[in-house]
């Protein structure tokens, strides 16, 4: 079955960076495409990037434009989410997504 594992997250300073891994297994990840997602206390979950099979397509929620960069490497099965300029409100569970299915996330707090 699907699994995915995040890793990355913790506390960081404002304006800060993080970057977080998602492991996946249990399906084909080269013809998976795959997102990052994160939900913040009292919120629904939010996409806030997505990636092609190829990693040649990306696309960013407009509030992280800019500051985070998804990536994947296809031979480690792995995605990963480079967070630059951290903020406040971007504290939140992250998670990685697959056909719908979600990972166990892992908490990124920005605080100083």
């Amino acid at each position: 079955q699907v699994r995915l594992v995040e890793s990355g997250g913790g506390l960081v300073q404002p304006g800060g960076s993080l970057r977080l891994a998602c492991a996946a297994s249990g399906f084909t990840f080269s013809e998976a495409v795959m997102t990052w997602g994160r939900q913040a206390p009292g919120k629904e979950r939010e996409s806030v990037a997505a990636i092609s099979i190829s990693g040649t397509t990306t696309s960013y929620a407009d509030s992280v434009k800019g500051r985070f960069t998804i990536s994947r490497d296809n031979y480690k099965n792995t995605v990963y989410l480079q967070m630059n300029n951290l903020k406040p409100e971007d504290t939140a569970v992250y998670y990685c997504g697959a056909y719908e299915h979600w990972g166990q996330g892992t908490q990124v707090t920005v605080s100083s």
